[in-house]
């Protein structure tokens, strides 16, 4: 993949450069991604916007008009450490609906796709491969790495689908953000020690695993119960929309009674598919601390 192309020697560089610089090769490597991206569908659909991390301003909206959605590094601070969740989130949608969605990881070369009415899909490596490629790897080593043979699956990967017990035996995603103060920081906190603490929910256990993209896809794929998250954009998370509602699942808003989500609203509960997954949503929203707001 040009994808791919692109992020190997950045991959391989961050492991030897200090946290200053390393944040100026993902900008680099933001825009060149995105810029890449951009120029090919442009040139393919001159008629179609473009709505990307990168090239967005704080007054760019997503409009009903046929639009293509990138993020080209989510998971930037992953991406930094080399921690390998990080993906490409590429999504088409019309009439404010995402209707396509495309994520890859170029760590562990898992795609996952979603066409609306066709399904969702992972295609990985039959043998798990790693990154960033050692430096001293020959021509042959990275040859035979990529011509490793694939297989692809319906999502989600485990039939028959598991009902939904309840928020104690759930895994659950959640994300921090970036804002450490105010109103959606008391939420999120308090939303946390309630789904974790003995006198709340007492969830099974919460991740943080900082890709928006690749939590939708994990509970898509039933690897994760559900993922809450508010501070996000429609470019983290259209393309998991898609494959989440093709697998089964619900994407609902983040805010209590919120059942018609909007792929702008910036807040957003995730439910894999599953019998039980409208009373698994009210239990959450039973758990909140408070109200999101953006």
């Amino acid at each position: 993949m040009l994808f791919l192309g692109r992020m190997r020697p950045c991959i391989a560089a961050l492991a030897n450069i200090g946290k200053i610089a390393a944040s100026d090769l993902v900008t680099e490597t933001d825009k060149a991604v995105e810029d890449m991206v951009s120029g090919s569908l442009k040139s393919a659909y001159p008629d179609y916007a473009f709505l990307g991390e990168e090239s967005s301003t704080a007054s760019s909206r997503l409009t009903p008009a046929p639009t293509f959605i990138v993020d080209p590094i989510d998971g930037t601070t992953n991406f930094v450490h080399t921690f390998p969740y990080v993906s490409i989130s590429l999504a088409f949608a019309h009439k404010l609906r995402p209707l396509v969605g495309v994520i890859y990881n170029p760590f562990t070369q898992k795609l996952y796709t979603a066409i609306h009415g066709k399904g969702a899909f992972l295609t990985s490596p039959k043998i798990p491969t790693s990154f960033p490629y050692p430096s001293t790897s020959s021509s042959a080593e990275s040859q035979k790495i990529q011509g490793a043979e694939y297989t692809t699956r319906s999502l989600p990967l485990r039939s028959p689908v598991a009902p939904l017990n309840g928020l104690q035996k759930a895994l659950m995603a959640v994300e921090w953000g970036n804002e450490r103060s105010g109103n959606n920081w008391e939420v999120k906190t308090g939303t946390f020690s309630a789904l974790g603490g003995e006198k709340g929910a007492m969830v099974h256990s919460l991740r943080s695993l900082g890709s928006a993209a690749l939590n939708m896809c994990g509970v898509a794929a039933g690897e994760l119960d559900a993922y809450w998250e508010g501070g996000c954009w429609p470019w983290d998370v259209a393309a998991g929309w898609v494959v989440v509602e093709e697998a089964g699942g619900l994407v609902v808003g983040g805010n209590r009674g919120e059942w018609e989500g909007k792929v702008d609203a910036r807040r957003y509960l995730v439910v894999r598919g599953g019998e039980g997954g409208r009373e698994f949503v009210e239990e959450f929203w039973s758990q909140l601390a408070g109200e999101l707001k953006y």
